[in-house]
């Protein structure tokens, strides 16, 4: 991951004018610059987001669903999403990658991921990577920027009339950053 590929959003003026005036932009403006919260009454958009502890938005209450999955893939999600669009109104939906992704390369913690299970979870060494074997090519991805590309690619021809914004997410300084090939 390059952080080339990544626009950090350091001041207003960086946010890409599709983003502007919409929920995308409050979200920026919450999380990265502190703005303070206005008071929600029901939520402005969806985000999701990897489930990684790492990790929280400083969003105000009411102000979005959230989705939490192993690398923000929300291929198994979709139910959610719709749920979203069409009984909570959304038209804004957020995804938010992030560096340092435990789902990036998973199937070379094979042995690790079976011998958590094993002595964290009670199971047998056979069950654990019976388990393994079945769910882990659904969720590892290649890396973050690609797999958040291929993402979203996905969700706008699911979703065409809706604002669907790449995010980034920098452990290394808690901001979130915009994508270069989304602009």
């Amino acid at each position: 991951m390059g952080m080339s590929e990544l626009v950090k959003v350091a001041d207003i003026k960086d946010l890409y004018p599709k983003y502007r005036n919409t929920p995308i932009e409050k979200l920026l403006m919450y999380h990265n610059f502190g703005e303070p919260f206005e008071q929600y009454a029901k939520a402005q958009m969806l985000v999701g987001m990897c489930m990684d502890n790492r990790k929280q938005l400083t969003i105000p209450n009411n102000f979005a669903y959230i989705i939490r999955t192993g690398g923000g893939n929300l291929r198994f999600s979709e139910f959610k999403i719709s749920y979203a669009i069409a009984l909570g109104e959304v038209k804004h939906i957020a995804i938010i990658g992030h560096n340092q992704c435990g789902m990036v390369n998973l199937i070379s913690r094979k042995e690790e991921f079976i011998k958590g299970l094993a002595e964290n979870a009670g199971w047998s060494e056979k069950q654990a990577e019976e388990h393994f074997n079945s769910f882990a090519p659904m969720f590892e991805i290649e890396n973050e920027i690609t797999f958040l590309n291929s993402e979203i690619k996905r969700l706008r021809d699911k979703y065409p009339k809706i604002l669907i914004a790449p995010l980034f997410y920098n452990l290394d300084d808690n901001l979130l950053y915009l994508m270069e090939a989304d602009r």
